[in-house]
């Protein structure tokens, strides 16, 4: 490189320097307040980031856990503990690529700030995660840069297209060298808010940003229903779903509203004894925009709150709309003064339009047309002043529009639109569009709040259309039944056999018989419980997958069921229940649920996540098997006596553990399992423990050739899509391995001699011919895990494995679904197994040819898309027992 060619370097690293930090500012300046809602009746409308942001937690949507032996191994059941809800605020320590899926309120929007302004600090704060900071974050509101159908943005253009103030001063090219240099952090919020047809549009701009700059960070957000499972899967994004507020959430939360609000001294207090006392708020009190509202209307009322979604929604309105305006005296300065139940009305006509076109916004010529329409019917509104002025006042006064860019309109949040916009549907009696649109998830909560609105003839209507939906529509049936049995909450007056014929319809989906299946259920909230049978009779699927939408559902209601299946049908079965400990009181859970599953001789994990959970453990004489999800010290985890019954151990999310040495005082410690633990950078502490397992995700800072130190060491799975290893540098004893995503020096797992499992679905590209000809020469290899591109590359290369006994095969991209499972590969190339499962077997899937294999004896299929017929699995012969996974239904 030339003298030129290098000072031309430094002065273009010099004016990204310059530039970044003036970006970084403006981000933190930007990002680092919210809303809070009813606090701006009298004072500030926000509050500091730093104070008011609430960790959450969100957990793997649809937890893929397919039946049979995990991909840890035949012995390794699912590598120890299934994943526990994550604290948002750790989500890139895990993964690089998330599609977070939260409902309307739940903190989307809010985790994408905090993760901006986390990324502009060059070092992260105490206690922080390593990640994001120092990252160049991009904040991509998906509303705004689809508006009117524009072109998605390259990367030079995510700062105009964002309008951001900066954008012209940024240097030529800087948005690709970061992104080249691998220090972005994109944060693309609101697939829910991108019109349907638009999607596929928008996940294509996606897939190619990845492609592109794959070294990147990436969170998408959506409502949960916007998009289909799987949707960026196989661009290697993990899905986690945003949970719901626990008990514990919701009271830090209202202490935090108190404190900004500077509320009245009591009020805290008498609210904090009311919500766990009443079944209606506890059940609204689920995500932030809830807890906020009902924080602030019970301060406005005095301690009075309503009863009920829609009472709650109708309440805020009011002190949203004309209370603001009438304690503050605003509307005698101006020309307009509307009443409450005009401004309604104009914010329906708007809200409706947004949603009958599919948008998020509108422009002031389209607002104008709405409004200039509605005038026709309001002379009295229409005599106060031109349609400009009073789109004006409703951007000015209501609290519930705003102008996101000039000449833009939107509403300050989705759920006010959707309720204004169900209310103005009612109206007009537009019963039959509402019921046609009901597939589409931009008119769920809608549905929901038209049968809020409507009368109880007209919701006999809706409800009714419907079921006929569901009955005529076999495929997505349970969406329009589940959906209607969701409505119900709303119905408070309702014919008796209307709601006896949408019980009915629900109660043909119950039991569950899956975890998807149970989320759905769970997410109906306690309006469920109910339906839900008791465990006799029920198949272990069906009582697994009850318990857990029990416990999905929480609180005091679901106790008494969980505590019936846990006496009666034993820890095995309700082994679910051990992870949503943080959903019930502590104490009252630990006694019911938690003590039994202790007392068991089931080797079950416990999930602790806060120190009250972790004392009940201590007190009730230690356990053997724990899941400490949470930044927990050494100190706490050293001081709960019991360093002498712990065998294994799962440490996730945890923030302040650097230094693993006080694992040697746990002299028994068999298992140890490492997630999200950044400041772990150095396992030779665990030299000369007792440790024989160890799983851990891949892209840590630890070096593979440190775990030669472990000489008891015998299991390693390395975790993850996206994590490198020498496998030439692992150590020689290991007899079960699982590799991570860009393993290099394949063919050097031959000198593993001692292996008898090895996972490989993991693996970015198929093995070469070489590396299967070492797998091959594996002599006590018993069990394989494969993916689909793994059995077509293998199939190129000749080689065959006699020796393998039971496979398992994943689709490639591990999440999504599988093509049409290769059953001739299977029979030649694994002539010596007994037991196969393959999950997600796509369309195409015939197992004749598995008919000639001599010691096969069971094949088991997760979510195949055929039937059992379709796939000829009667050509197996009785001596081969084929199960599918859910159990289809009648």
């Amino acid at each position: 490189m030339t003298r030129q060619e290098l000072a031309e370097q430094d002065r273009t690293f010099e004016q990204d320097r310059k530039f970044e930090q003036r970006y970084a500012r403006y981000v933190t300046d930007r990002h680092s307040r919210l809303t809070i809602y009813g606090v701006d009746l009298g004072v500030s409308r926000e509050w500091p980031l730093r104070d008011a942001y609430l960790t959450l937690e969100a957990a793997p949507a649809g937890e893929f856990a397919p039946p049979g032996p995990s991909a840890a191994g035949p012995d390794e059941p699912a590598a120890w503990t299934p994943a526990p809800a994550r604290r948002v605020d750790t989500l890139l320590t895990a993964d690089r690529r998330v599609l977070l899926r939260g409902a309307a309120g739940s903190g989307k929007t809010t985790l994408g700030q905090w993760l901006a302004v986390s990324a502009a600090q060059p070092e992260p704060g105490e206690g922080a995660p390593t990640e994001p900071a120092g990252l160049v974050p991009f904040v991509l509101p998906l509303r705004s840069l689809t508006r009117a159908a524009a072109p998605l943005p390259l990367p030079q253009g995510f700062l105009p297209a964002a309008g951001c103030p900066l954008a012209a001063g940024q240097p030529d090219g800087w948005a690709d060298r970061v992104l080249a240099a691998g220090r972005g952090l994109l944060l693309v919020d609101g697939v829910d808010e991108v019109p349907e047809a638009e999607r596929d549009r928008t996940r294509q701009w996606l897939r190619d940003l990845v492609t592109a700059y794959p070294d990147n960070r990436f969170v998408v957000t959506s409502r949960p229903s916007a998009v289909g499972d799987g949707w960026l899967r196989a661009e290697g994004f993990a899905e986690l779903s945003l949970a719901p507020m626990s008990p514990r959430d919701v009271a830090r939360f209202i202490s935090r509203w108190h404190a900004a609000a500077q509320a009245e001294p009591g009020l805290e207090e008498a609210l904090l004894d009311a919500v766990p006392a009443s079944q209606d708020l506890a059940r609204l009190a689920t995500n932030p925009l809830m807890s906020g509202l009902i924080c602030a209307l019970h301060r406005e009322r005095r301690g009075h709150l309503p009863r009920g979604r829609k009472a709650l929604y109708d309440a805020a309105l009011s002190m949203l709309l004309e209370r603001r305006d009438r304690e503050r005296d605003i509307a005698a300065r101006g020309s307009i003064d509307l009443d409450e139940e005009s401004v309604r009305e104009l914010l329906q006509k708007l809200a409706y339009w947004l949603i009958r076109n599919g948008r998020a916004e509108m422009d002031h010529a389209e607002a104008h047309d709405v409004l200039g329409r509605a005038l026709k019917l309001m002379p009295r509104v229409a005599e106060q002043g031109p349609v400009d002025g009073l789109l004006r006042f409703l951007l000015e006064r209501s609290g519930l529009l705003r102008e996101p860019v000039p000449g833009t309109v939107d509403f300050l949040h989705r759920t006010f639109q959707d309720y204004l916009g169900a209310a103005e549907a009612v109206e007009e009696r537009d019963f039959d569009l509402l019921i046609d649109n009901a597939h589409l998830d931009q008119w769920e909560d809608v549905l929901r709040m038209a049968v809020a609105h409507a009368r109880a003839r007209e919701r006999a209507t809706l409800l009714r259309g419907l079921l006929a939906r569901g009955d005529a529509d076999p495929r997505r049936r349970a969406r329009f039944h589940l959906l209607a049995m969701a409505c119900l909450e709303h119905a408070t007056q309702l014919d008796p056999e209307v709601r006896t014929e949408v019980e009915q319809r629900a109660a043909s989906l119950i039991p569950p018989r899956s975890v998807d299946e149970a989320e759905v259920l769970a997410d109906l909230g306690p309006v469920v419980l109910p339906l839900l049978p008791g465990p006799e009779g029920l198949h272990d699927d069906e009582a697994h997958a009850v318990a857990l939408t029990a416990a999905r559902v929480g609180g005091d209601a679901a106790l008494p069921l969980l505590t019936r299946y846990c006496a009666e049908l034993g820890p095995r079965t309700v082994l679910p229940l051990s992870g949503n400990w943080h959903r019930f009181d502590t104490v009252e859970y630990g006694e019911r649920i938690i003590r039994p599953i202790m007392d068991s001789d089931f080797n079950a994990f416990v999930t602790v996540s806060d120190r009250e959970q972790l004392d009940f453990v201590r007190q009730a004489g230690g356990y053997h098997s724990l899941m400490l999800d949470g930044d927990f010290t050494e100190r706490e985890l050293t001081e709960v006596q019991f360093t002498d019954t712990l065998t294994h151990l799962s440490l996730w999310n945890n923030n302040r553990i650097d230094d693993l040495g006080f694992l040697r005082r746990f002299r028994r410690l068999d298992r140890l399992q490492l997630v999200g633990c950044p400041g772990v950078r150095d396992v030779a502490p665990l030299a000369g423990t007792s440790v024989t397992r160890l799983v851990m995700p891949a892209h840590t800072a630890i070096s593979v050739r440190e775990l030669n130190a472990l000489t008891a060491l015998r299991v390693l799975l390395l975790q993850g899509e996206h994590g490198s290893c020498d496998v030439s540098a692992l150590p020689s004893g290991l007899n079960n391995l699982g590799l991570p995503g860009s393993a290099h020096q394949l063919e050097a797992v031959g000198r593993l001699t001692e292996l008898d499992s090895l996972s490989l679905h993991f693996l970015a590209e198929p093995p070469a011919p070489a590396a299967w000809r070492a797998v091959a020469g594996l002599d006590k290899l018993r069990y394989l895990c494969v993916n689909q591109a793994q059995l077509r590359a293998l199939s190129t290369t000749g080689v065959a494995l006699p020796q393998v006994t039971s496979l398992q095969i994943f689709p490639d991209g591990i999440h999504g679904q599988g093509d049409g499972l290769p059953a001739a590969e299977v029979a030649r190339a694994f002539p010596g197994i007994n037991f196969l499962n393959a999950a997600r077997p796509g369309p195409g899937t015939d197992l004749t040819p598995l008919a000639g294999l001599p010691a096969l004896r069971k094949v088991e299929l997760f979510q195949p898309v055929q039937s059992a017929e379709d796939m000829h699995a009667d050509a197996l012969g009785p001596q081969v027992e084929v199960s599918i996974t859910p159990r289809p239904r009648e």
